[in-house]
């Protein structure tokens, strides 16, 4: 009640100079704030106060009701615009916010945090109280550079990265959930297992097996300006995965061993060259059905 109290003195102008500057501790104090603004730019329609005397007042003794009527009404305007104040803030700042594209993006956080968000991928946050509540949905693959502040989390389909600031990458695709971290700490939850990963670790969830690695880079080759992507003791099956989703084909290769390793550099912007490489490598044919679709066979 003296919360409420004092609120109103605020909206009326009546507090004190010690007052307001204890009332500006408030930490609702900056919605307040927000709420005054907007409110003050409404405009309620004008009220002819004569025309309603001249129909209501028939004697001295409802004079009194009338003023009452009157402040009533007076608060409830005053209600009226406060609340659609609010409406309007309410709606302003609860907006979820959602990108997702073809191509790479890099998105800024109301907290200067940033996301680059890789092709064929989307995210979606609240900005209500963003900094107090820092949560990411993610499908697809991003790389995070977080501002310091409190918890952020990245919640996808598969599992969950918390931080407190630091680079990491997170790619949640299909069956397979890789978190890896460039800078700082990261704690990664996959179903019921837990693993804190520092600078230069990453972890892979795949068909209910888990491999650790690690890496030297200082983020991934895809959100960074390099022409070429550098893979060291990988699956076949991963750097086809990574083929289709950069230069977004689909590639076939039901009729070969996909567990075999790969250690080398695949370019990011030549696809021939791409599937050349790996055709190469493993003694394969490329059929190519269309533009967008491909399909490695034994030689």
């Amino acid at each position: 009640m003296d919360e409420d109290y004092k609120l109103a003195k605020w909206l009326n102008n009546e507090l004190t100079a010690e007052e307001l500057a204890e009332f500006k501790q408030n930490p609702d104090f900056a919605l307040y704030e927000k709420i005054k603004e907007n409110s003050a730019r409404l405009k309620t329609p004008a009220f002819d106060q004569d025309k309603m005397l001249s129909n209501v007042v028939t004697t001295k003794k409802t004079t009194k009701i009338i003023k009452l009527q009157q402040n009533w009404l007076a608060r409830i305007a005053a209600i009226l615009v406060i609340g659609i104040g609010l409406s309007f803030f309410v709606i302003n700042n609860f907006k979820e916010k959602y990108y997702g594209t073809e191509l790479t993006q890099t998105v800024s956080l109301p907290d200067n945090s940033e996301v680059i968000v890789n092709n064929n991928s989307h995210i979606e946050y609240k900005t209500f109280f963003w900094k107090n509540n820092r949560t990411i949905d993610l499908k697809g693959e991003a790389y995070f550079k977080v501002a310091k502040g409190k918890t952020f989390e990245v919640n996808t389909n598969l599992g969950k990265v918390t931080v407190l600031g630091t680079q990491f990458n997170v790619n949640s695709d299909n069956n397979k959930f890789e978190v890896t971290c460039y800078e700082g700490k990261v704690k990664v939850n996959y179903k019921n297992q837990e693993i804190i990963l520092t600078k230069g670790m990453l972890v892979t969830f795949e068909n209910n097996s888990k491999t650790e690695g690690k890496t030297t880079l200082s983020m991934p080759n895809w959100a960074s300006d390099e022409t070429e992507t550098s893979f060291t003791n990988q699956n076949l099956q991963t750097i086809i995965a990574d083929i289709e989703k950069t230069y977004n084909v689909t590639i076939k290769a039901n009729t070969i061993a996909t567990n075999q390793l790969f250690t080398g550099k695949i370019p990011n912007n030549n696809l021939d060259v791409a599937l050349q490489i790996i055709a190469s490598t493993y003694h394969l044919q490329i059929k190519k059905s269309n533009e967008t679709s491909f399909e490695l066979v034994k030689k």
